[in-house]
């Protein structure tokens, strides 16, 4: 059944229009007819089934009851990713929202590649904020999870302040590995370094504000990969894919 993200009240019974965009996509895209079975959320906690109303340019919604599902991962993983390039960027944060992570920082670092001005970074964050949007449509995830980018690294290390947090820093060297540090956290901060890694000082932060330097093993990973590899590795053990 198609899923839908609508930025608006929805109840049951109710008729919704759909965003012209979103319209667009259902009926010129997917090719879905009138009186198509759809699904609609809006990132408000549950979701609706409905039924596609075609009249004329108008499309809309007719919505049946609330369901309370929700497909949350009981591990809330904060995914804190040095700026990489675009195209890998939209990637990287595709998939992680279908991993199931709960956010992305992204921060600047001194080895970055990409290196953004306000008014281009704020372009880049609401672009990745709607291929969020995307994945959850796809993968089934009616809370939608913040993307943001932080203006330092220590502003993207500290935001997440959650009771029983911890913080893991991907490291080729470090002998512990990220699955046995994690151990019975319900909120992990997984800080992604660029290509090239963290310089020496932005290591000694990390590690002062508490991250630990965690290993995935014997293979030295790209920034696009490692953090999507640590995702999947800790829902596996931790999260919700046990």
């Amino acid at each position: 059944m198609s899923r839908f993200y609508v930025d608006t009240i929805l109840a049951p019974e109710a008729e919704v229009e759909l965003p012209d965009a979103v319209a667009h996509h259902a009926v010129r895209v997917l090719r879905l007819r009138d009186g198509a079975a759809v699904t609609l959320f809006n990132g408000r906690g549950g979701e609706y089934g409905g039924r596609l109303r075609i009249v004329g340019a108008r499309t809309s919604v007719v919505l049946g009851r609330h369901l309370a599902t929700e497909r949350e991962s009981p591990l809330a993983i904060t995914l804190v990713q040095a700026w990489v390039a675009a195209d890998k960027l939209d990637w990287l944060v595709e998939k992680a929202v279908e991993l199931g992570v709960a956010g992305v920082i992204l921060v600047p670092t001194t080895r970055s590649v990409v290196q953004l001005d306000n008014a281009r970074r704020e372009r880049r964050v609401c672009r990745l904020r709607e291929i969020a949007i995307s994945a959850c449509c796809q993968c089934g995830r009616n809370t939608v999870p913040s993307v943001a980018a932080a203006n330092t690294l220590r502003e993207g290390l500290e935001a997440v302040t959650d009771s029983g947090h911890i913080g893991l820093m991907l490291a080729p060297d470090a002998i512990e590995s990220a699955v046995t540090a994690a151990g019975a956290a319900v909120s992990i901060s997984l800080l992604v370094g660029p290509e090239g890694g963290l310089e020496s000082a932005e290591h000694a932060l990390a590690t002062h504000l508490g991250y630990r330097p965690v290993s995935l093993g014997p293979r030295i990973l790209r920034t696009e990969t490692a953090g999507l590899a640590a995702i999947a590795a800790l829902q596996a053990t931790a999260g919700d894919m046990h």
